[in-house]
């Protein structure tokens, strides 16, 4: 039961950051500017270390 359940959440996670990912980087091919790249490496940066964090408390 345990192991469904930390799976669960792991997957959506995943699917959120995935889902935050999509709408950055759509955005930022609308605009297309210099300003809104360096705002999707850092928005990617922090999306990796929220994954990384839950990654950890579910261990």
């Amino acid at each position: 039961m345990s192991r469904n359940t930390m799976s669960m959440f792991k997957g959506v996670g995943a699917g959120l950051a995935a889902g935050v990912m999509v709408g950055i980087v759509s955005s930022v091919v609308m605009r297309d500017s210099r300003k809104n790249k360096k705002k999707v490496s850092k928005a990617i940066g922090t999306v990796e270390n929220v994954l990384e964090s839950m990654q950890d408390m579910f261990r």
